[in-house]
């Protein structure tokens, strides 16, 4: 699959890249970015995802988290998606939770959403296939993490594939959706009404029915201005009853913004590269 180049620039000894190609999930062009640590020169490197959340695109995470310093020192690859399908013909909406920078890591069935917001088989399936053809990364070692609706797309799909995302963590995730206005409102209008195509994506029923085979890390702020919209203790809460190996901290005094995601950030990159390495 081509790769179109849009930057390449040097960072703590390696190369964060900023690249675009033609996505059939999404029919259109799509926009991600890669950072390869200095550790990929000498061959192929584990790789972390991290989803952003909404209004967001690939540059959000990529300028704003600190992430690469850490992932140099680890020597751990970070893969930053959009977080919709993007340009002209495709469906929005006015409000900033719906539509283009929205797309809550789902398949939309709906009118107008279906030609294009498929987030999920672009995420899972279309994107991984583009990275791994082109660039210097270990396919089995492959870690998840996001921030928000990516805290929630982080969540979901590696309870969802356990065998593809062997590590996972999250930044104030939406913790369940179904019972949230971030949530509700989004899976309405791309799945339709009927609850039960709701279920898949939401992290805390899916931590009642399944969990996850390994630990998980999940930092949440305390003075975060949308609790209760993300819904934190409802995830605990399931975790708690299924006695999910978890790390569950609440940050006193942290907000939802990326300072919150920024001052942690070193510990999940390590988390990503303790837990692939002992694979």
């Amino acid at each position: 699959m081509s790769l179109r180049t849009i930057s390449r620039n040097s960072a703590f000894g390696g190369v964060q890249g900023v690249y675009a190609h033609a996505s059939e999930a999404t029919g259109g062009e799509m926009i991600f970015a890669v950072y390869l640590p200095p550790a990929a020169q000498a061959g192929p490197v584990p790789a972390l995802w991290y989803l952003s959340g909404l209004t967001c695109t690939h540059e959000n995470a990529m300028t704003k988290a600190g992430a690469q310093a850490w992932a140099a020192e680890q020597g751990i690859a970070l893969i930053f998606p959009d977080t919709s399908p993007r340009g002209e013909g495709v469906a929005d909406d006015a409000a900033y939770d719906l539509g283009k920078g929205a797309g809550f890591y789902v398949d939309a069935t709906e009118s107008p959403w279906a030609p294009h917001f498929n987030m999920w088989t672009y995420i899972v399936s279309e994107l991984p296939e583009v990275v791994f053809a082109n660039f210097p990364l270990i396919r089995e070692l492959q870690g998840i993490t996001g921030h928000s609706m990516g805290g929630h797309g982080a969540l979901t799909l590696a309870m969802t594939f356990p065998e593809v995302y062997r590590s996972v963590s999250a930044f104030a995730p939406i913790a369940h959706p179904t019972a949230s206005d971030w949530g509700r409102k989004q899976f309405t209008a791309y799945l339709g009404a009927d609850e039960t195509l709701w279920r898949p994506h939401d992290s805390t029923l899916l931590m009642r029915e399944k969990g996850y085979p390994g630990e998980i890390l999940i930092d949440q702020g305390g003075a975060d201005q949308f609790l209760d919209l993300l819904k934190p203790e409802a995830l605990a809460e399931a975790a708690a009853k299924r006695r999910q190996p978890m790390t569950f901290r609440i940050q006193a005094g942290y907000d939802h913004s990326y300072f919150f995601v920024s001052s942690f950030m070193a510990d999940h990159v390590r988390w990503h590269a303790e837990k692939l390495a002992a694979l």
